[in-house]
């Protein structure tokens, strides 16, 4: 059986090894036939602490890692993807 993967925006990096991610879902209303969309948070583990909130990353579904922690995050999506380490930290301190 294949490991869930989903997408998402990290909204928290404040806990040691774990970032917060909202993923949003569109569903339909079953009485209004109108699109409503969802969202729900998980905890993934980020080894690194390399995610920062904001970044869009895509995360899968793994062991239990912690009480709350089942996911683990693969890595950044879209144009920021290529985006080095601390370039956010480097340009942060300059100002």
């Amino acid at each position: 059986m294949s490991r869930r993967t989903l997408q998402g925006i990290v909204v928290s990096d404040a806990c040691e090894k774990t970032v917060i991610v909202r993923v949003e879902r569109r569903v339909m209303h079953p009485i209004y036939k109108k699109f409503v969309t969802t969202s729900k948070k998980y905890a993934a583990h980020d080894a690194d602490n390399r995610h920062r909130a904001g970044d869009a990353v895509r995360i899968e579904e793994s062991r239990p890692i912690s009480k709350r922690k089942h996911w683990i995050v693969l890595g950044r999506v879209g144009p920021d993807a290529a985006r080095p380490n601390d370039a956010g930290a480097a340009e942060a301190g300059g100002a």
